[in-house]
């Protein structure tokens, strides 16, 4: 079975039981990471995914989930189905989407870490915050009023139009 299989196997056969135990080591451990990726952020983490489970010190399934979260935050996006033990991958992060994709995720652990000042000035993470809440904000259609044209084009009064079948 592959990585990805067991990370979604895992994922979903948490029970009431066992999903805050679970949430809090998968916390745990993607904190760390990103923590570790922001403080040297000129580099790409890369190398054999076996090595970089060991440098984490964190189970295979736990990074292949987190594999699964960065990926599209990624400049170029992994196929972490395809994932194995021996793959060797290269994340080369784009950190603007990082930081919106962590706000998107409502990951307030994340996007809150002081690492983020080393990579990002607080006014380009207020901006991407303010994008990220506009991208939020739904903008309902103006309907017609009943005494308008009618938006179809036939010259007639909307409520003498397509405002009778509304």
């Amino acid at each position: 079975m592959s990585l990805y299989k067991d990370w979604e196997k895992l994922l979903n056969g948490q029970t009431k039981e066992t999903i805050d135990e679970f949430w809090k080591e998968y916390s745990e451990t993607e904190a760390k990471i990103y923590a570790y990726i922001l403080l040297n952020h000129k580099e790409h983490l890369k190398g054999k995914v076996s090595d970089l489970v060991k440098k984490f010190e964190c189970d295979k399934v736990i990074f292949t989930g987190f594999l699964d979260g960065v990926t599209t935050s990624l400049k170029n996006e992994l196929d972490v189905s395809k994932i194995k033990m021996d793959s060797e991958i290269d994340l080369d992060i784009d950190f603007e989407k990082l930081y919106f994709n962590m706000h998107k995720a409502d990951a307030d652990y994340l996007w809150g870490l002081e690492e983020w000042n080393e990579v990002l000035s607080e006014e380009k993470r207020i901006e991407i915050y303010n994008e990220f809440r506009r991208s939020r904000t739904v903008h309902a259609e103006k309907k017609p009023g009943r005494n308008e044209p009618c938006p179809c084009g036939s010259g007639k009064k909307y409520k003498n139009c397509c405002g009778k079948r509304a």
